[in-house]
């Protein structure tokens, strides 16, 4: 089977949509030998800030010499991001082979008269199946969209599980109050395994407190308002927490001090649980951690910034970056979104900052929002909006708005924004005045 033959199946079995629930994933995994039952876990959920913490803690993890597998979720450049050993993606020769084999065996399951897993449910077997050849010491394991129902959740060796910031979104399948959803989240945490969450809203830590007692498993609460000295930058930041003085991170905007400080306590268990990192090389690891297409800074004169906020909770940490960082600035928006989310929230957080608003759509997405349709959305709150054709549209447009000392910014759904960043770095490379930002490779 070659890869795009494995893509095309892919594309075909996506129309039957999400399917919460543990039975096939189960059915799938037990006929694949379960790969999952011999690897250990980090398990991460949250609303907001999955990604950037999941890439401090494997960063860590890896400068102290283990062998890290990370499985996230959405993927920003190649489809192939989503699985990786020590940073480098799955192979397209192991991605064809163990596909070939996951096919076989959905097939094997349908002639039976079983549902057919779903493209989330195979990604993750793919992931197991690969994180077992690799000898993976501990998988970094990002829940797709919620937690208790999440394919991820067939794991049963989770070391330290770790909730980020909880908030509204995937309402139809996760529920419509905080509580609701933070009990979802919560369904990760497991028996005998360390658990941490960062400081949330009443309801929600109610959620996770409650689950935390039924599943008998201890809970620690990392307040990233113990966070001091902080220097804030848009390339590089710095904190003291607790007994680590002046830790840098070079993943830019207000929330990642918060991130950083959730990872830093999630490393503290893992440590209790045998992964001990040394300080000098958890330091590395943090100063080294990637996490594209959050805050990340682009290119420069004027500022080419992209960040994935595609929810309520993510507009309004945007909107406090934007004031943070670029007062009095001229801010010029490429905004796309998908038709699912509350983007009426979205641009009511941040219309009010842009001078000036493009909107584009995600080719080839069928859930994206059509450009013209969004620009009607923002001219009811917004004087200056224009629909864009393409992200390459888009984003010369922006260019030809921006003056050197503005700043222009790509926003909204990740399933854009990895075309964006590639068409920006490209015009920015042959554009030797305008500088490249160092936060994406």
């Amino acid at each position: 089977m070659k890869e795009r033959d494995v893509m095309a199946y892919m594309e075909k079995v996506s129309s039957r949509g999400i399917v919460p629930g543990l039975e096939s994933i189960r059915e799938l995994c037990a006929r694949l030998g379960d790969p999952q039952k011999n690897l250990k876990f980090v398990h991460i959920a949250g609303t907001n800030g999955k990604g950037s913490v999941s890439a401090y803690i494997a960063s860590a993890l890896r400068q102290g010499g283990y062998g890290v597998g990370r499985y996230i979720s959405p993927v920003i450049f190649e489809y192939r991001e989503r699985i990786q050993v020590n940073d480098r993606m799955i192979t397209k020769e192991a991605l064809c082979r163990m596909m070939e084999r996951i096919i076989h065996v959905c097939k094997e399951m349908t002639a039976e008269g079983l549902p057919h897993p779903t493209p989330f449910e195979m990604e993750t077997a793919l992931g197991f199946l690969y994180f077992q050849e690799k000898n993976c010491d501990i998988v970094v394991l990002e829940t797709g969209m919620g937690g208790l129902l999440d394919a991820t959740n067939v794991v049963e060796n989770t070391c330290v599980a770790v909730i980020t910031s909880v908030s509204m979104d995937h309402m139809k399948f996760l529920g419509h109050t905080l509580a609701e959803i933070g009990e979802h989240k919560a369904g990760i945490l497991k028996k005998d395994c360390l658990a941490v969450t960062i400081k949330q809203k009443p309801e929600v830590m109610e959620a996770i407190y409650k689950k935390a007692q039924e599943a008998g498993c201890s809970l620690t609460v990392a307040d990233a308002e113990q966070a001091v000295h902080v220097h804030y930058g848009l390339e590089r930041q710095q904190f003291d927490y607790k007994d680590i003085k002046k830790l840098e991170i070079g993943l830019a905007g207000q929330y990642q001090v918060e991130n950083g400080v959730l990872a830093l306590e999630a490393l503290g268990l893992l440590e209790k649980k045998g992964f001990g990192v040394e300080e000098k090389k958890l330091r590395k690891g943090f100063a080294q951690a990637i996490w594209p297409g959050r805050f990340t800074v682009v290119g420069k004169k004027p500022y080419f910034i992209v960040d994935g906020a595609h929810n309520e909770d993510g507009a309004k940490r945007l909107a406090e970056s934007l004031e943070f960082y670029f007062t009095n600035r001229k801010i010029i928006y490429i905004m796309g979104v998908l038709r699912d989310k509350e983007y009426e929230k979205i641009i009511s957080l941040t219309h009010s900052l842009a001078e000036q608003i493009i909107t584009v759509a995600a080719p080839g997405n069928s859930r994206a929002l059509p450009a013209y349709e969004l620009a009607r959305e923002i001219a009811l709150v917004h004087p200056d909006v224009t629909a864009a054709d393409s992200p390459e549209e888009a984003v010369e447009m922006s260019y030809l708005l921006a003056k050197p000392e503005d700043v222009i910014l790509a926003f909204g759904s990740l399933s854009f924004l990895g075309q964006i960043i590639k068409i920006a770095e490209k015009r920015n490379e042959g554009m030797g005045h305008r500088g490249k930002g160092s936060a994406v490779k």
